[in-house]
């Protein structure tokens, strides 16, 4: 689909420069703004990324991590009188 917008003159060579640079048509530069605009924008697109970043994650606890917890607990606990 074609449509006709209006860009401030600055903004239009900054995006013609960007265009050459990336050996991109305008129109394809127009098209991957305006996607990643609408991405960056829509909530569930946020969330759905936000949980496969998430499940990327490794769940099981570094030992390393668990002890010194174990310690510093250890610690408080002796502080308290506990």
């Amino acid at each position: 689909m074609k449509t006709a917008i209006s860009v401030p003159d600055g903004l239009f060579k900054r995006a013609e420069r960007l265009a050459r640079r990336l050996k991109k048509s305008r129109s394809q530069l127009y098209q991957e703004a305006v996607t990643e605009y609408l991405e960056r924008h829509d909530p569930d697109a946020i969330t759905a990324a936000i949980n496969r970043a998430a499940e990327s994650l490794e769940s099981a606890p570094d030992p390393f991590v668990a002890g010194a917890a174990r310690r510093v607990l250890h610690a408080v606990d002796m502080v308290l009188g506990r």
